[in-house]
């Protein structure tokens, strides 16, 4: 059976995408959307990268670009490398390049450049890394980017009423029959778990940090997760202690 499956912030953790892949029992069939963050963490950063140009040449794959891909594109198209990148996960990713010549930098650049701000599927489900901001929809932003940072989509639905009917959602939340976004950890919220709210699905279960990844069948909801990524990564810290 085919399935759409999206897949949350990988932030390096190549080891937790090929965890969570095989216990998914990911096949060629399956279309995989990446919500984003693919860098900024865990030693693997480049290596993700790697993998992933190599799955999309076998299966249907989306790759949403997050904010963290914005400053990675950055600094392997102009060699700017800010300082709150490198606190924030920035130096992990440059030190994984360390071994890639200009060729595969230049490729990888590519791949970031090619990378969808946002994806809307036949069934009116909304792909994002963070949110939007416009009532017309991610379609009207004046700045594409805002997808990748927005938190506004997100704070407002966990701020809302639980039993209000849909039929009073804001004007944004309406343009869509549901959204899956990235970017803000569940971590915030005390649970490693995926977290819905509205109409929108949270999937950004902590992987950079002490949490783990998510892969979710966008139409069941079931989902398979990761260890946690620092029993992955011994020795490491990803984006910060626990």
């Amino acid at each position: 059976m085919k399935r759409t499956l999206v897949i949350g912030d990988i932030h390096g953790g190549l080891r937790a995408l090929q965890q969570v892949m095989q216990r998914a029992t990911v096949t060629t069939e399956d279309t995989l959307i990446f919500l984003g963050d693919y860098v900024d963490g865990w030693s693997e950063s480049a290596q993700v990268i790697d993998f992933l140009m190599k799955l999309s040449s076998k299966q249907p794959c989306i790759f949403i670009k997050g904010n963290h891909d914005l400053w990675c594109e950055g600094w392997l198209e102009m060699g700017l490398a800010p300082h709150h990148w490198l606190l924030h996960g920035g130096s992990s990713t440059a030190k994984s390049y360390q071994r890639y010549n200009i060729e595969a930098k230049l490729a990888h650049l590519a791949f970031f450049s090619q990378m969808k701000y946002y994806y809307i599927d036949s069934q009116n489900r909304l792909f994002v890394h963070g949110g939007f901001t416009s009532v017309y929809g991610p379609e009207q932003e004046e700045d594409e980017t805002i997808c990748c940072w927005d938190r506004t989509l997100w704070e407002t639905a966990v701020s809302m009423d639980k039993n209000l009917s849909s039929t009073l959602y804001p004007k944004r939340f309406k343009r869509f029959k549901e959204i899956f976004i990235g970017h803000t950890p569940t971590l915030n919220y005390n649970t490693d778990l995926p977290m819905h709210r509205a109409n929108i699905w949270n999937i950004d279960t902590g992987a950079a940090f002490h949490g783990k990844l998510t892969l979710m069948d966008a139409t069941t909801k079931e989902y398979w997760q990761s260890d946690i990524l620092q029993t992955l990564y011994p020795g490491e810290e990803g984006r910060g202690k626990k």
